[in-house]
C-alpha cells in the first residue's frame, strides 16, 4: 500500500455509514434536522501544495479556496470552516489572507486547533455547507447517453505555479488564489446527474467520475476549454489546482452557466476514459496522486 488510491481502498470497509459515500466523492453528506449538511476536509503541504517561501497570505486564501469548491461541486451554500494550523515565522500574513478570502465568500471562522511542528508546515481546514438541492449531487450519477461538460477552464494554475516558480512576473494568481464555483454549483445542482470539481487533473477527475458511476467517458481533448498555449494542451488537461466543475446532463439540455461540452458518457467498455476513442496511454499519468 504505497499510494493515495490504495490507501482510501483500505479504509472503505471502515466508512460505511451512508454520510461517507463509499469514500468515492469529493464531501460526505449528512442529514441533520431536515437539512443535507455536506462536511469536506483537505490539508496542504508545504512544498506540495505551496512553494517554499510563498506569501502565506496566499496560502491560506488557497486552503479555504480548494475547500469551498468541493462544497461548489454538491451545490452547496457554505455554514463555516474549522482551521487546523501549524504555527510558523508568518502567522500574521496567513491571518491577513484568511481574513481576505472568509470575507470574500462571505464565510465564518467556527473554530480549529493550532499545533507546532514541521519542517515542512502542514495546514488542514473543514468546511460546513448546507445543500441547495436535493438529492445532493454526487461523482457516481452518470448515465450512458449523457453529455460532459465543463464549467471553467483548465491550465491557468499551472501557467500560474511556472511563473511563481520561475520568478518570471507573469500571472500567477489562478495557482495563488483560486475562485471556487459557488455560484455556478449551486445553479447546476438542480439538472446535473454527477458533479465533481476538477483539483488533480481534468483527465483523473474524469476516470474517477467513471469509475464512481460505473461508465466509460469519451473526452474530446481539443474542446477542453483551456487557459495555457495551444502547444501545452496535454499538460493542461492532467495539471491540477483549477477548480474547474466536471459535470453530466441529459443530451438535450443546456447549462445555466457558461460551460463547454466536451464528451459524451458511454457504457462501461475495458477502458474508464476514452480520449476521442482511444485510451490514453499506459505510461503518462492521467493527473496527481500523492505517494508514499
Amino acid at each position: 500500500m504505497s499510494g493515495e488510491t490504495a490507501f482510501i481502498a483500505s479504509l472503505r470497509h471502515l466508512a460505511t455509514h451512508p454520510a461517507a459515500r463509499g469514500l468515492n466523492d469529493d464531501a460526505a453528506v449528512i442529514e441533520i434536522g431536515g437539512d443535507e449538511i455536506v462536511v469536506t476536509h483537505d490539508t496542504m503541504v508545504e512544498g506540495v501544495h505551496w512553494l517554499p517561501g510563498q506569501d502565506m497570505a496566499d496560502v491560506a486564501w488557497k486552503l479555504v479556496a480548494v475547500n469551498l469548491s468541493d462544497l461548489a461541486a454538491k451545490g452547496a451554500q457554505p455554514i463555516g470552516v474549522l482551521l487546523g494550523h501549524m504555527l510558523g515565522s508568518d502567522d500574521a500574513r496567513f491571518v491577513e489572507g484568511l481574513g481576505e478570502v472568509l470575507t470574500a465568500y462571505g464565510v465564518p471562522l467556527l473554530g480549529g486547533d493550532t499545533v507546532s511542528g514541521g519542517p515542512p508546515r502542514t495546514l488542514g481546514l473543514t468546511a460546513l455547507g448546507r445543500a441547495t438541492s436535493l438529492p445532493v449531487p454526487s461523482r457516481n450519477g452518470a448515465r450512458a447517453g449523457e453529455a460532459v461538460w465543463m464549467c471553467g477552464t483548465v491550465g491557468a494554475a499551472m501557467m500560474g505555479f511556472e511563473a511563481l516558480r520561475d520568478g518570471t512576473g507573469e500571472d500567477s494568481q489562478a495557482y495563488r488564489r483560486p475562485c471556487p464555483l459557488l455560484a455556478e454549483g449551486q445553479r447546476l445542482a438542480p439538472m446535473i446527474s454527477a458533479m465533481m470539481d476538477v483539483s488533480d487533473g481534468l483527465l483523473l477527475d474524469c476516470a474517477r467520475m467513471c469509475n464512481a458511476s460505473g461508465v466509460t467517458i469519451d473526452l474530446a481533448p481539443a474542446s477542453v476549454a483551456i487557459a495555457a498555449p495551444e502547444h501545452r494542451r496535454a499538460d493542461a488537461l492532467r495539471w491540477g489546482d483549477d477548480y474547474a466543475l466536471l459535470f453530466t446532463i441529459s443530451p438535450g439540455l443546456q447549462p445555466p452557466v457558461p460551460a463547454v461540452r466536451i464528451g459524451e458518457v458511454l457504457p462501461r467498455g475495458d477502458a474508464a476514459l476514452l480520449l476521442d476513442g482511444t485510451p490514453p496511454a499506459d505510461d503518462t499519468p492521467l493527473g496527481y496522486l500523492h505517494r508514499a
